[in-house]
């Protein structure tokens, strides 16, 4: 019986506690990464990654990027775990060595479905939603903050339902997999729980619930999901249940409000930093055009204003630019506005 020939492109946190699940589980995976130090740790430690359960420590087969030029081996099942910044290039840089029927699944935050699709073909590219929390500050050190049984993930796209089993199947060994027709509206919704957490919290430079327990904070990130279901509506896409949420809402500020509560429930444990705060921490740029930029981008063409999420926005870019320091005395500027603009806004 054929073995997939897997790659997981982007080996980070996220990319890395994935990984120790497939190669755990006897699966033929390759891993392809850009940070140096990484590759180097695991090439002479191993991977080690702490879960709630336990330490995975396993010996991964892995390559630097610029090493990618060099590799013959035709991949049946491409995990990209990259920034979405990053899709486009990385998308094209992995492309040769798909086999001939091999797909390219983003694992990603972000609207990159569509930018995989323009490279390979839409016959070829799945989209992926992510809920799982990881940290990785050392060279080869993961800290998983949820294990496989309580990480979910949503695959969808226009491929092969035999393909699509195949990404199920290897997924499945880190975390429950849904397999959705409409995985555009599932990755909106995503997009609507990681606007109003991930960036907001950075800003403060405090853990998700940390960030969200101060006052009139929680408010503020509703209403920048608020904002992103109005987005993902004005774009096309249906208020669909994600994180295994029993039934559909179709108002905007009821489901952004549930969906922030599920991830501060299920999915983050005090200590939780988003990935924003872990790029900026160390000196990296962030998503932020990606996920708050995106909201207010798609409202305005659509003839609306996305006060709160252009607000992070513009923020964010002031922190990325070195002209504002992160921490929690930018709780004023974050805020400014929200009550008068909240009056009535929902109930």
């Amino acid at each position: 019986m054929h073995r997939s020939r897997i790659a997981i492109l982007g080996s980070g946190a996220q990319g890395s506690g994935i990984a120790a699940d497939l190669i755990s589980a006897d699966l033929n995976v390759t891993l392809i990464e850009q940070w140096p130090a990484h590759v180097e740790a695991m090439r002479s430690r191993g991977l080690v990654v702490h879960e709630p359960t336990g330490v995975k420590h396993v010996a991964p087969r892995v390559h630097h990027l610029c090493e990618v030029a060099e590799l013959r081996t035709r991949f049946d099942i491409v995990f990209l775990v990259v920034k979405a910044y990053d899709t486009r290039w990385s998308t094209e840089l992995i492309a040769p060595l798909l086999s001939e029927e091999g797909v390219v699944v983003g694992v990603q935050n972000g609207m990159t479905y569509d930018a995989i699709a323009d490279i390979v073909g839409a016959d070829r590219a799945v989209g992926a939603v992510i809920e799982m929390a990881s940290n990785m500050f050392d060279p080869g050190i993961v800290i998983r903050q949820n294990a496989a049984d309580s990480a979910w993930f949503a695959i969808g796209g226009d491929v092969d339902p035999g393909q699509l089993e195949s990404v199920r199947s290897a997924l499945a060994h880190a975390g429950t997999v849904e397999v959705r027709e409409d995985i555009r509206s599932a990755k909106w919704m995503k997009l609507v729980a990681n606007a109003g957490e991930l960036v907001p919290s950075a800003i403060l430079d405090l853990p998700l619930a940390e960030a969200a327990a101060l006052p009139g904070v929680h408010e503020f990130m509703v209403a920048c999901g608020r904002e992103a279901a109005q987005a993902a509506v004005a774009d096309g896409a249906r208020l669909v249940p994600i994180f295994g949420l029993p039934s559909e809402d179709q108002d905007p500020g009821r489901y952004a409000r549930v969906l922030l509560g599920e991830v501060l429930q299920r999915f983050s444990r005090p200590d939780t930093l988003t990935t924003v705060l872990q790029d900026w921490a160390k000196g990296r740029r962030s998503e932020y055009r990606e996920l708050n930029g995106h909201v207010a981008e798609v409202l305005l063409r659509a003839g609306h204003r996305a006060p709160f999420n252009a607000r992070v926005a513009e923020i964010a870019a002031r922190v990325e630019s070195g002209d504002l320091q992160r921490g929690v005395h930018n709780i004023d500027h974050l805020l400014r506005g929200q009550r008068r603009r909240a009056v009535g806004a929902e109930p």
